[in-house]
């Protein structure tokens, strides 16, 4: 008798504790389900200023439907997709404006920050109209940005990412180098002052890439990707200057989009 009831009892409790291990797997499964959101944030690589084919309700923000997200999108059919980055953005606007979508639903998060913090736009401006040594020189105030400051703002973006979406996989794209050295462009800046932009450019991707890795994010490079579609490879996925639009300016292209970028995020998504 009194091993009909041990017996009884083991049984009982092997048929709890299996139902309590079904119960949770499934409760894992059903979040993990859930989470299939899709959530792009970031500056103008992101929204897509460059390429076209605006929003019209995306104002200023210029995004665009040739952008790498709004092209993941469309081939991925995400449960729900939320384009909330912008042109100009800096890692105070997305942490401002941005981050309203993010939530237990979000499967995916990529982002593109850091560029305008350290005055890329600036940067740009200085180095097309003024010397080259006030060029080498403002380079020089942008990389010092990105060791001393820009660190510590990435990693609240980060953070907060992480804490609004927690089970959302992070995918952080980065820059690209904008000049082919010994190009084919026969006139506008000096190969010292192309050579300088393009250092900048792999200095700032590899702060970028630490503070992503550091918090368990995936670095998305895609200096690969353009390499051979440089300004001044003869087949450029990127803007040089445009005086008739002078936004559009150092941007991706919509070639720049979709074979740069999206097959970037394809390959980390």
């Amino acid at each position: 008798m009194r091993r009909s009831r041990l017996t009884a009892y083991v049984t009982s409790l092997l048929l709890a504790t299996t139902a309590a291990l079904t119960g949770a797997t499934a409760a894992q499964a059903d979040q993990q389900a859930a989470a299939t959101g899709y959530v792009a944030l970031g500056d103008s690589y992101s929204s897509g200023l460059g390429a076209g084919s605006y929003i019209g309700s995306s104002g200023d923000c210029k995004r665009s439907t040739k952008a790498y997200p709004y092209l993941w999108a469309a081939a991925n059919s995400p449960s729900s997709f939320d384009f909330t980055a912008c042109s100009g953005a800096r890692t105070s606007d997305v942490l401002a404006n941005q981050l309203g979508p993010l939530g237990a639903g979000t499967g995916l998060v990529t982002i593109s920050i850091g560029g305008n913090d350290a005055g890329f736009s600036d940067v740009m401006t200085t180095c097309v109209l003024q010397s080259e040594s006030s060029c080498v020189a403002r380079i020089n105030t942008a990389r010092a940005y990105v060791d001393s400051t820009l660190p510590g703002r990435l990693d609240s973006v980060y953070s907060a990412i992480s804490t609004r979406a927690p089970a959302a996989r992070v995918v952080v794209l980065g820059y690209p180098r904008f000049y082919k050295l010994s190009g084919s462009c026969l006139a506008g800046l000096s190969e010292t002052e192309r050579a300088a932009i393009n250092s900048a450019a792999d200095h700032l991707d590899s702060a970028i890439a630490k503070r992503a890795a550091d918090h368990g994010f995936t670095f998305g490079d895609v200096r690969p990707t353009f390499t051979g579609h440089e300004i001044c490879s003869g087949s450029s996925w990127l803007h040089s200057v445009n005086w008739l639009n002078i936004g559009e300016s150092y941007h991706p292209t919509a070639s720049g989009q979709s074979g740069g970028y999206l097959p970037v995020l394809n390959a980390n998504d």
